[in-house]
């Protein structure tokens, strides 16, 4: 019995922290970050004290509950930019980023956290982003995507995105679908587009971009403006 103890325990922990996860990513999913913790505690089974014991801040909570979503955005974010053709590759990251962030509503509001202590997940943020950069000078360079796209118009995206309401997940993630072929039309280049107003600037900047303030959005690191 004396040696059977400790696994015991830590068995019990175990089970504890996978129900705190469980609980964290759902609610988090269906009402965004500001889930009171005791809430998730509750939700979970376990005592305040225990949820704090495990995760003594929230954040630490969000960076461990979304790094399964991290690394689905990474290999989504992979796949496009593997692609030979830099435009349809974009247009991959698009469509598909927009269906995970759709179906959890929590995950864009860590991706979007500026947090300090969330440095994994804005780790993981960053990286997807300069990737994304690259597709998109790519995409540019092969004259399919439009010349004044900067970075902080895919944030502008993701921020329209996380807007959608629907009476059921399947209904918002076929509303978030159309929304992406709404963007993809009008990123792609095409001699009718108007000029942009001034950029917003959303994220921080990526390797090599010129943003032109004040005036039309220069394009990623593009020199001829």
């Amino acid at each position: 019995m004396t040696d059977r103890l400790p696994h015991s325990l830590r068995s019990d922990a175990l089970d504890n922290r996978e129900r705190i996860l469980d609980a964290a990513r759902a609610l988090f999913a269906a009402e965004g970050l500001n889930v009171p913790m005791r809430e998730i505690a509750r939700r979970a089974g376990v005592g305040p004290a225990t949820l704090y014991r495990r995760f003594p801040t929230k954040q630490m909570l969000v960076t461990e509950a979304f790094m399964d979503e991290m690394r689905a955005c990474h290999a989504i974010v992979d796949e496009g930019c593997a692609d030979p053709d830099p435009w349809r590759g974009l247009c991959f990251v698009i469509e598909r980023i927009c269906e995970l962030h759709a179906r959890n509503r929590g995950f864009t509001d860590a991706f979007m956290s500026t947090i300090p202590d969330g440095m994994n997940l804005a780790a993981g943020r960053d990286r997807t982003l300069n990737s994304i950069s690259v597709l998109a000078r790519r995409a540019k360079d092969a004259g399919r995507l439009r010349s004044d796209f900067v970075l902080d118009d895919l944030i502008l995206m993701l921020m329209a995105n996380r807007g959608i309401r629907a009476v059921s997940m399947a209904a918002q993630v076929t509303a978030s679908r159309r929304f992406a072929a709404l963007v993809i039309q009008a990123f792609q280049a095409s001699g009718k587009h108007s000029p942009l107003p001034p950029v917003a600037r959303l994220a921080p900047a990526a390797p090599g971009e010129r943003v032109v303030s004040g005036g039309p959005a220069g394009g990623l690191g593009d020199d001829r403006g």
